[in-house]
């Protein structure tokens, strides 16, 4: 490799995701502090920050749960204030929401390149650091919700178990789920492999067990049980609020309830999208454990897919969720492809869905947003079932760290995958 083409590697991902983060704050910038019409619909500029800028406090700077309600876990909340104060400071006394929204994408885009440095540390090949870099997801939602935070948390929490470091692994995906929610998906994992890993006692697996439950409850309380002592009522916002909305127009149970086939209320769909979720997370542990048991996390790629699938809210931004895990765990990167495209019609679809009945004349019914999450679906659906009976990339399996374990013998002459 000449030196020329050495530098393109280290650093041409960073320059195309600077110039992706510089792309994606400006469609959500273009329409500026307010909106007009249906503009953050049908342009698709639309993001929670410029609502929350007046509606949560954030412009008066008023403490949240404490003195302001926020839907969000604390650590998000957290962020919202800080980012606020930040937003205040550079705009003064005609600070705005255009102000706020920048502030949004910045801190974003700081995460965003954390994520590709941890990527680049771990050794992920270029070719996947590339289309990390380059992703339609983040120009489509970096400055659209507080997701990333999250993100960067849970992609440092899944490189810490292929490290083997399950301890450390345990209390980022906690401190994760005080951010967002879907970061627990990979604590049962973790546990489990920790149970069912070879070359120790079962007394031994039990208290390791034990020890990181303790440590991911630890972690979760710190940043929690401060604000819920101090504000429970709107600490538990967030819970309430996720248990009593509806859902959203691109989840399943929406979809069908639009079509006429299934009409179900709140308390039914919170029953049913538990069960859907549940049983077909614990199939694709099982059937997935024999390949995986050894590197148990891999499989938090197919099992968050499906709980977005059989989730009564499927936020546009929950692609975002996704994105980097596919990039991480898959074999194949032509399903990734698959999965931007649905995600870019699904995105279109429901916004413009939202201008129709405003008047923006753009047509689109929820049949159209029915095709379009159908068509992102069978992606996902795809990649699901590639996860559980196709191997890890072979990046990932490069090196052991750990024996497999004993319910999962391995074949001799077959490497050792990564605890």
């Amino acid at each position: 490799m000449t030196m020329h083409s050495r530098r393109l590697e280290i650093f041409g991902p960073y320059l195309l995701l600077l110039a992706t983060c510089v792309a994606g704050w400006w469609f959500k910038a273009h329409c500026g502090a307010s909106w007009i019409g249906d503009e953050q619909y049908i342009t698709g500029c639309y993001s929670d920050a410029v609502p929350f800028w007046g509606l949560r406090g954030v412009a008066a700077g008023q403490i949240p749960y404490v003195e302001a309600r926020i839907e969000y876990p604390v650590l998000t909340g957290a962020l919202i204030w800080v980012e606020g104060l930040i937003a205040r400071a550079i705009g003064g006394a005609g600070a705005d929401a255009a102000d706020f929204l920048f502030v949004v994408a910045l801190v974003n885009t700081v995460l965003a390149f954390a994520v590709l440095r941890m990527m680049e540390r771990a050794g992920v090949p270029a070719s996947r650091r590339w289309w990390w870099a380059g992703a339609p997801p983040m120009v489509l939602y970096l400055g659209h919700n507080w997701d990333m935070l999250a993100v960067a948390l849970a992609v440092a929490a899944v490189l810490a178990a292929r490290r083997g470091e399950a301890l450390s692994a345990a209390a980022l995906a906690a401190i994760g789920t005080a951010a967002k929610l879907f970061p627990i998906l990979l604590l049962p994992l973790l546990g489990l492999q920790t149970l069912l890993r070879g070359g120790e006692s079962w007394r031994e697996r039990i208290r390791s067990a034990c020890i990181m439950t303790v440590v991911a409850i630890s972690f979760w309380a710190m940043l929690n049980v401060p604000v819920a002592v101090r504000s429970f009522d709107h600490w538990s916002e967030f819970y309430t609020f996720s248990r009593e909305r509806g859902g959203t127009a691109a989840a399943v149970w929406e979809i069908m309830a639009a079509q006429g086939w299934w009409a179900s209320d709140i308390a039914a769909r919170n029953l049913w999208s538990f069960v859907a979720f549940t049983g077909g997370a614990a199939a694709i542990v099982l059937l997935g454990w024999r390949r995986h048991g050894g590197q148990a996390w891999v499989l938090f790629t197919p099992v968050l897919a499906w709980f977005l699938l059989t989730n009564k809210v499927y936020s546009p931004q929950f692609d975002l969720w996704l994105y980097p895990f596919l990039l991480l765990t898959s074999r194949r990167l032509w399903p990734v492809a698959w999965f931007v495209a649905g995600d870019l019609a699904a995105y279109w679809a429901e916004f413009w869905f939202f201008a129709s009945p405003g008047g923006g004349g753009m047509g689109v019914t929820q049949a159209h947003i029915a095709i379009a999450a159908a068509f992102r679906a069978a992606a996902m659906l795809w990649i699901i079932v590639d996860a559980v009976r196709s191997p890890a990339p072979e990046w990932l399996t490069a090196r052991a760290l750990t024996p497999p374990p004993a319910t999962s013998p391995q074949p001799e002459g077959r490497p050792r995958p990564i605890g």
